[in-house]
Order: C-alpha cells, then sequence, then structure tokens
C-alpha cells in the first residue's frame, strides 16, 4: 500500500513537473524570439522589437514603434531575422524530435537524426550538384543544391532500410550497421567527386554547406518545412504509447501485440523525409538530435507523452541560441551554424555522460 502510494506521488509529481516544464519553455521561448530578433549587427531595443512584431503578426497598429527608426528597423527584424528565427525554430524543433524518434526505434541511446547516412546522403546529393553544375531544370532549377541534397538524403535513408530488412525483419543492429555501410559509402563518393573536380570554389560552397547555416532563411521556404515538421510533430503526439513499448524490447512488444517491425519502418520513413527536408535547407546541423532528448529525459523522464512535446519546445529554444551565437561571436561575420551546436553539445553530452543522467529507457 505505501508502495503504490508513492509510485502514485511520484507520477503526479513528474506530470506536473513535465506541465510546469511545458509552460516555462513556451514563456522562455516568446522572450527568446524577441531577443534574438533584436541582436546583431545593427542594435534594436528590445521594446521596438516586440512592438514591431506585435504589430505584424497581429496586424494591429500601436503607438510604441517609433516612426523614424521604423522603416529601418522593419526592414532587418521582418525581413531579415524573424524569418530566421523561425527557421532556427523548426529546425531545432524538428531535429530533436527525430534524435527522440530514432533514439527508440533502435534502442540505442546514440541514435540521431542522421543514423541512416542521411547526413552523408545530403552531402552527396550537394556535392554532385555543387561541383559538377548539375542542376535541376524548369521550376526547381534555383533550388538544385536542395533539391539534390533532399534527393541524395532521402536514397540514402532508402538505401538503409533496404539493407536492414534483406533476410528477415529490420532489427535495430542492422539498421545501425547499414547506416554505417551507407554513411562511408557516400563519403567515399562525395570524396571521390571532390578529388577529380578540383574546383576551389566548389570545394568552400561545399565545406560551409555541411557545416550548417540558417542564411538562407526565406518567407518562401518557411511554409513548407513548417507545415512538415507540425504534422509529424503531431503525428508523434499520439504516438508515445508504441514509443514507450519500443524501448521495453522486442518480445515486450509481441506480448502486448504490437507488430514493433512495422511501426519501427513508419517511424524511421517519416523522420527521414523530415530530416532530409531540414538538411537540403540548413545544410547538416549535428549534435540537436543527439543531445536534445537526452538533457530532455533528465528532467521530465522517459515517458514519450512528456517527452515529445518538451523535445520540440527545447530543440526550438537551443537552435534559436545557438543561431545567435553563431551570427554574434565573429563581428562582421558568421561561425557555421553546425560548429556552434558541436561546441555546445559535446561538452553538455560528455558530462551527462559521466553523470549517467541520460535517462535512456528509463535507466
Amino acid at each position: 500500500m505505501i508502495t503504490s502510494q508513492r509510485s502514485m506521488e511520484r507520477w503526479i509529481d513528474k506530470r506536473y513537473l513535465s506541465s510546469t516544464f511545458i509552460v516555462i519553455l513556451l514563456i522562455v521561448l516568446a522572450i527568446s524570439v524577441v531577443v534574438s530578433v533584436s541582436i546583431g549587427q545593427v542594435s534594436i531595443p528590445y521594446n521596438q522589437s516586440f512592438w514591431i512584431l506585435v504589430e505584424h503578426i497581429t496586424g494591429l497598429h500601436t503607438s510604441h514603434v517609433i516612426e523614424d527608426a521604423d522603416g529601418m528597423f522593419l526592414d532587418v527584424i521582418w525581413q531579415i531575422r524573424f524569418p530566421r528565427v523561425l527557421l532556427a525554430m523548426v529546425t531545432g524543433a524538428g531535429l530533436a524530435l527525430c534524435g527522440t524518434i530514432m533514439q527508440a526505434s533502435v534502442q540505442n541511446p546514440l541514435a540521431d537524426p542522421f543514423i541512416l547516412g542521411i547526413s552523408s546522403g545530403a552531402s552527396l546529393g550537394a556535392t554532385f550538384s555543387i561541383m559538377l553544375g548539375f542542376g535541376v531544370g524548369g521550376i526547381l532549377g534555383e533550388l538544385s543544391v536542395a533539391t539534390w541534397a533532399f534527393i541524395g538524403a532521402l536514397s540514402a535513408a532508402l538505401l538503409v532500410l533496404s539493407l536492414a530488412s534483406i533476410g528477415g525483419k529490420t532489427s535495430s543492429v542492422k539498421l545501425i550497421l547499414a547506416g554505417t555501410v551507407i554513411n562511408a559509402l557516400c563519403s567515399a563518393f562525395s570524396n571521390f567527386i571532390i578529388y577529380f573536380a578540383k574546383n576551389a570554389e566548389g570545394i568552400r560552397s561545399i565545406s560551409f554547406w555541411t557545416m550548417g547555416s540558417l542564411a538562407s532563411a526565406e518567407w518562401e521556404t518557411l511554409p513548407f518545412v513548417t507545415a512538415v515538421v507540425l504534422a509529424a510533430g503531431l503525428f508523434f503526439l499520439f504516438q508515445f504509447r508504441v514509443l514507450n513499448t519500443m524501448l521495453m524490447g522486442e518480445e515486450t512488444a509481441v506480448t502486448l501485440g504490437i507488430n514493433l517491425n512495422y511501426y519501427r519502418r513508419l517511424y524511421m520513413i517519416i523522420s527521414s523525409i523530415i530530416t532530409g527536408i531540414l538538411v537540403s535547407t540548413c545544410g547538416i546541423i549535428g549534435f540537436v538530435g543527439l543531445i536534445v532528448p537526452h538533457i530532455v529525459r533528465s528532467i521530465v523522464g522517459s515517458n514519450h507523452k512528456r517527452l515529445v512535446p518538451v523535445a520540440l519546445l527545447f530543440g526550438s529554444l537551443f537552435m534559436i541560441w545557438a543561431d545567435v551565437f553563431a551570427r554574434t561571436i565573429i563581428l562582421n561575420g558568421e561561425l557555421p551554424l553546425g560548429i556552434v551546436t558541436s561546441l555546445l553539445g559535446a561538452p553538455v553530452f560528455m558530462y551527462m555522460l559521466i553523470k549517467k543522467s541520460y535517462g535512456f529507457g528509463g535507466n
């Protein structure tokens, strides 16, 4: 009786903690948006940024915006910084979501959105486009690099899933091994193209692209990326029971009547599509999908009913501040975002490993 009461108290405390944490994250996220659009080469007062965003989001006109500064500040915030902040939010949420799903699907705490060779496949597609000048004609001509990066990412993921399914049902070990093989293969082909192309400008472009950046953020690209991430987020919010079962292993899933092989393939295909779209838009941004789920697990636990929504918000928050750091740390310049996320994520991950607080699978 005492044990049951204590378990109930812990469950209530954990549920209360996750709800409180979500509210806190939403508040901090709103504040971070205002602060991030104010910071940059052109410094803008926070109150100005706030009222400019309020006016253009709600359509209401207020007397708080100073007229003589409104024109300059409006262009900087609405045309440059705000789309970039929104893309950072969507990218962070998407990578954190995919990392959470991948770790549950393959039952591996070291899994991330690029475990299926998506990053190397995207690099191969981008390298093919940049070094050989092979663009896509017609409407997609201006998006040749992004288009081929997405094709490469999705092709690599499909190859991994096909290899892992040969000889029987797909297992987490086979997925990881197949991902390692395809990753090495795509990297080899990319290096092969670079070596024989001997294009210095192209090599520089590929290097910058593979390090990740949000500099290409535009209003035209946001709706599609946002819609994909939101749809996937809503879908996985209602899949917490299956995700929790995945952490318990194959035998438990069979006992509960869940076709774990089907759900694993479905989740990994969806995650691959999301990751491919994000990579083709922003380049390769590592560590977000690996570190954010572990940080969130250490706070709200391994139950995906709480883990998924908090990971979405925390991923957005993490990416916003990583991007602020990337575009302000160098005077009149910008540090690639992938470098920043690795510099921030690696020490945190090492600390969590030392403290054994990653909380994967209830451990």
